[in-house]
């Protein structure tokens, strides 16, 4: 599997995932070849390339729920992004409490763990991506923490405004990896507007623009290495930080190249001044890390297998090593000391790499 950039494709090229229209129709499978109108749309949409079958790579597996992941991401991404132009330019939204529905109803009462798999972002799409991203993992997480649907409605809500100010920060600002003072406080001012937007279209519920607020206070806390009391906090605003934050490290873009999840959760359970310890639980409760299968690599070079996670420690896994075949308890630290895991190993289009085939070969069953 390759990233082939918009300008670079080619009719016959093979899709290596599906593509969806603003609508949730499915344009094309994956396998299917491109066509000319196919590289139109992708134009079209302002999407900056696509995953590619090399000639004789089969399809990757993917599951239905992680099929319907993909559907669901790249079109209410579209109508979120629809939706902050129009609060933006009107002070005002269309169909906000329909997406916030579809979000919760999607994705805030599960009973289990997904695959979130962070699609690659556009300087188009980037601000509506994340948005939908930190809304999706807003909706998990409270779901888990068990708060008041209200809560849960206002919360994810705010996560899908929150990036409104944005919108003003001019892009040769927003490309920069290290921000000046001045881009800063430019940076500071576009947020302070976007509260205000925020504030003025929901009068009625002032919660909302209350969670964005203290999120965005909360990360600049975490930026400037401030103290931060996270108790005078409503806990919308505390989730939002989370997510933000987890979103932040490990998005994918064509600039940056993204933390893998387990040091994004490594980051948010060492830092318990500023993340509560009951929200980055939520979060690791809410989507697949170290699940059995995925491939990792360990601190003294060996590469394995996750064999069976660890429910008091998702950091501390069984891993079945690759180099001599032992299993590996890292829960284990009187017998395996400061041995840990590295990173996972990653595919091309950031999914964990899954092996259960080397797990039944060694005779081990999942």
């Amino acid at each position: 599997m390759i990233f082939v950039r918009h300008e670079n494709l080619r009719v016959g090229m093979r899709l290596a995932k599906p593509i969806y229209d603003k609508k949730g129709v499915l344009l094309y499978e994956r396998d299917s070849k491109l066509t000319p109108q196919g590289i139109e749309s992708v134009k079209n949409f302002g999407i900056i390339g696509l995953y590619i079958l090399e000639p004789a790579e089969p399809v990757p597996p993917m599951t239905e729920e992680d099929i319907e992941f993909e559907r669901f991401t790249q079109t209410t991404s579209f109508a979120i992004k629809d939706e902050l132009k129009e609060l933006h330019d009107h002070g005002k939204t269309k169909n906000l409490p329909n997406i916030t529905a579809s979000i919760i109803k999607g994705y805030g009462r599960l009973d289990h763990k997904i695959n979130f798999v962070q699609n690659l972002r556009s300087k188009e799409d980037e601000i509506a991506k994340h948005s939908l991203y930190c809304a999706m993992l807003c909706a998990m997480i409270s779901h888990k923490i068990n708060i008041r649907l209200s809560d849960q409605n206002e919360t994810v809500t705010a996560a899908i405004v929150h990036g409104v100010g944005r919108l003003d920060i001019p892009e040769a600002v927003r490309d920069k990896t290290e921000k000046t003072d001045e881009d800063k406080k430019l940076i500071y001012e576009c947020k302070k507007r976007g509260e205000n937007m925020i504030e003025s279209a929901f009068l009625s519920t002032p919660s909302i623009k209350r969670i964005v607020a203290q999120s965005n206070r909360m990360l600049n806390a975490i930026d400037t290495g401030h103290e931060l009391d996270i108790k005078k906090n409503v806990t919308g605003a505390k989730i939002l930080c989370a997510a933000r934050t987890f979103d932040n490290l490990t998005a994918m873009n064509d600039v940056n190249e993204p933390t893998s999840e387990i040091s994004a959760v490594r980051y948010l359970m060492s830092h318990e001044e500023y993340f509560d310890p009951e929200i980055t639980s939520a979060l690791v409760d809410s989507i697949n890390i170290l699940a059995p299968g995925t491939s990792v690599e360990l601190t003294n070079g060996d590469k394995g297998l996750v064999i069976s996670e660890n429910p008091s420690n998702v950091l501390e896994p069984i891993i079945l090593s690759f180099g001599d075949n032992r299993i590996i308890d890292l829960g284990q630290k009187l017998i395996y000391g400061d041995l840990a895991i590295k990173d996972v190993m990653k595919t091309m289009d950031n999914r964990n790499i899954i092996d259960r085939e080397a797990l039944k070969a060694a005779g081990i069953n999942i």
